[in-house]
């Protein structure tokens, strides 16, 4: 069996291969696991395999989780290939032991192959143009960007016949494919059918870019596509299944001098995108079903699709040129990273959500993540049709938001809290004022009367920073009638708290935290963050002035759910402990469905009274 360990104090990774029924995981040298840190036991835990389960079994104090759930000493936890082990500060997957085909290596040589091919074409046009020494890369000069596109002609010519036909036909492959994903999402988007329209680009041969699209209509044709808007992701799916087996029938068809212009096309492409746009990123970022990019150093690129992280086949030449394309991202946002501002959170034009950590704070290198901004927002239906919520508390919180109840959504890292803001925030009534404060502008929202506001870090003077707490202290004088603050994560919690107990009701937030009662104490940590105040005031001010916490968590399999609705009732007059009533629960994370519990919030009778909702509703 294998097993990924992840070290998150070094942002490292590694593979351990064990053959055994019983494995032991501690930092004790005997242990199959070897797990290095003072946050581990020497017999932490292990693993017992009874058949085809697994089984998990914390052995000491320390502490284990699966999946966000922490697990009793000595009672063994099923578990599968996939779950999340929790130690100190490891994350522990287990995956079946990988059986390499001899195709899996020659599709490795291949990329291997054609990477070394393209970093030699692009080291030979830096030094054919003097690009080390000058540095010029301007792509809004029309005769630079011609000579750049001559040259690079010239050398691809006198060096594309070195290329095998095993590293020609994964390059075409690679190209087609490309080319097929760009069709089904235009053709997903309404927009007619792709024909050959001449270029200006001279590089380009009219008649090989017709026989290419003729290829690629050809291929779309035989794909079982629904072609719409809302079934893009389907779509994409369908696309990536079918499509190694279409291109090999069409392969053989496509003549030699055309093979190679398709490969010269390709790299050219390549190329250009290093030296003018954002490099191996540029397709990743116009791939809908691609939802966030993740870059860890220059030689690996994940993404995550459907809810699932994998690795890429692309990378970076260097750690120069990665850094070089960060510079691209923040320049037009005016935004920027050194040594001695290593750490910049930014957005593209899209509203993509983008970070950067380089050196001295990363260790293997500049660190790049984006999270895409989709280009179909989602709706309520899209959340129910996923199984991210059910229908009946999918009208409840509906209810909530016009009722303008004040509502917190807890959950961790790319679990869904923006997404899922963003759609209640849609149920918000049109003739509302309604201010946003975000770090980096991700909300949209279709009522007509919105005030977007974001937050600026300093220049390089360590000058003209507005954070959030500012924004929202500012909010509170433009008369809003709902403040929106895309996630909470200091001081302004205090402000946002007062704002809720101030007649701003209906606002709405996002905070991490793992359960309801983890985001209410995680509320009381931030307050002090900014006032020292006694911790019985700020829980009175936590339970007066939010009326329901939403927990939203991922789930192994990839999908995001609601997994609770609490109501914040009341503190505890002896412990001064805060109490939470769940009102709708996930049981069993295997049934999707939220089920009322019984429970009726203090405010229902209101909402009822008012003909918002009706008492149906936990029915």
């Amino acid at each position: 069996m294998i097993f990924w360990v992840y070290d998150h104090s070094t942002n490292t990774r590694n593979k351990v291969e064990v053959n055994s029924t019983i494995i032991n995981i501690g930092r004790d040298a005997s242990c199959q696991l070897h797990l290095k840190s003072a946050f581990v036991a020497k017999k932490h835990a292990r693993i017992i395999m009874r058949g085809n389960q697994m089984f998990l079994e914390s052995t000491s104090l320390a502490g284990t989780r699966i999946a966000n759930q922490e697990i009793e000493k000595g009672e063994p936890k099923l578990f599968d290939f996939g779950d999340e082990i929790q130690i100190g500060q490891f994350s522990l997957t287990a995956a079946a032991k990988e059986q390499v085909s001899e195709q899996d290596r020659s599709t490795k040589r291949n990329q291997q192959d054609l990477m070394a091919f393209e970093q030699k074409i692009h080291s030979r046009l830096l030094d054919l143009m003097n690009l080390r020494v000058t540095g010029h890369l301007n792509k809004q000069d029309a005769n630079f960007v011609t000579q750049v596109q001559q040259h690079l002609n010239e050398i691809l010519n006198q060096n594309i016949e070195q290329l095998s036909e095993d590293v020609i036909c994964y390059a075409c492959s690679l190209e087609i494919y490309r080319l097929v994903s760009s069709e089904v999402v235009r053709q997903c988007r309404g927009h007619i059918r792709t024909e050959y329209q001449a270029a200006d680009d001279a590089m380009l041969d009219p008649l090989k870019e017709q026989d290419i699209v003729n290829i690629v209509n050809s291929i779309v044709d035989l794909m079982p596509l629904l072609f719409d808007p809302t079934t893009i992701n389907e779509d994409l799916a369908v696309a990536d299944e079918s499509f190694e087996e279409l291109f090999t029938q069409h392969y053989a068809s496509i003549s030699l001098p055309l093979r190679r212009y398709i490969v010269y096309r390709s790299l050219s492409k390549d190329i250009l995108d290093i030296l003018f746009g954002l490099g191996p990123l540029q397709d990743l970022l116009e791939m809908p079903s691609v939802s966030e990019i993740m870059v860890v150093g220059k030689d690996n690129i994940y993404i995550e699709k459907n809810g699932i992280i994998q690795n890429t086949s692309r990378n970076f030449f260097s750690n120069e040129i990665l850094l070089s394309i960060i510079e691209r991202i923040l320049a037009p946002v005016g935004r920027r990273v050194d040594t001695s501002v290593p750490l910049v959170d930014a957005r593209l034009s899209d509203g993509s959500r983008v970070n950067v950590v380089i050196s001295p704070l990363s260790l293997t290198g500049p660190c790049l993540t984006i999270r895409k901004f989709g280009w179909v927002p989602f709706t309520m239906d899209d959340l129910i049709d996923r199984g991210s919520i059910s229908e009946q508390c999918a009208r409840f919180l509906q209810g909530c938001i016009i009722g303008k109840k004040n509502i917190i959504i807890s959950g961790g890292t790319a679990s869904g809290k923006t997404t899922l803001l963003n759609v209640l925030s849609a149920y918000a009534r049109q003739e509302e004022r309604i201010i946003t404060i975000e770090e980096s502008a991700e909300l949209s929202l279709p009522q007509p009367h919105v005030v977007p506001l974001e937050g600026r870090p300093a220049n390089v003077e360590g000058k003209g920073a507005f954070t959030i707490r500012e924004l929202v202290r500012n909010a509170l004088r433009m008369r809003p009638d709902r403040i929106i603050v895309g996630e909470v994560r200091g001081s302004e919690a205090l402000d946002m708290l007062q704002a809720m107990n101030t007649g701003h009701d209906g606002s709405l937030s996002t905070l991490h935290a793992n359960s309801p009662y983890d985001a209410a104490k995680r509320l009381e940590t931030l307050v002090l963050m900014g006032v020292d105040m006694p911790i019985r005031a700020i829980r009175e001010q936590i339970v007066s002035a939010v009326d329901l916490i939403v927990q939203i968590s991922r789930f192994p399999d990839g999908s995001r759910r609601i997994a609770n609705i609490s109501e914040l009732t009341s503190i505890d007059r002896d412990t001064g402990k805060i109490f939470l009533e769940d009102i709708f629960t996930l049981k069993n994370p295997k049934q999707p469905r939220l089920r009322h519990t019984g429970y009726l919030p203090a405010f229902s009778d209101e909402l009822i009274e008012k003909e918002i909702f009706d008492v149906g509703v936990f029915l």
